[in-house]
């Protein structure tokens, strides 16, 4: 009888549910044509991260300060920069530029702390959530 009585509690919020438009969240049952019809993504969500450029010279906003490495509660980021030598009126100096920039995204949690630690602005989480490859390279 237990068993007739759960299986007539399940329809009823099933059909409910098809039937009733106000039965799942106003939306009743649906289903996203996924590759055709994009979805929504909350304003909030942090997806892919990506670098910045600057959009007159090209270059990366980043300064290799690596802040956003030390942000970071997972480690997935190495900053690997190379000392320039530059003059500034007239005297040489050092300068830090960005060599390059390791993002390992599998090990990432999506927290956004390093782009909140970055100074310039260059890092930043996307709202991109297509993160499959079809290779493992």
């Amino acid at each position: 009888m237990d068993l007739v009585n759960g299986l007539g509690l399940t329809l009823k919020y099933n059909l409910g549910a098809i039937f009733d438009k106000d039965a799942v969240g106003g939306k009743g049952i649906y289903t996203e044509q996924y590759p055709k019809v994009r979805p929504d993504v909350a304003p909030r969500f942090h997806g892919a991260p990506r670098l910045n450029m600057d959009p007159e010279t090209h270059d990366t906003l980043c300064i290799a300060c690596n802040l956003c490495a030390l942000a970071c509660p997972e480690d997935c980021i190495d900053v690997l920069a190379m000392d320039v030598e530059i003059i500034v009126a007239g005297k040489p100096r050092k300068k830090k530029v960005l060599d390059e920039f390791i993002f390992d995204t599998s090990r990432c949690m999506f927290c956004a702390l390093c782009q909140e630690a970055c100074p310039t602005s260059c890092l930043e989480l996307t709202q991109d959530f297509e993160l499959a490859t079809y290779s493992r390279a």
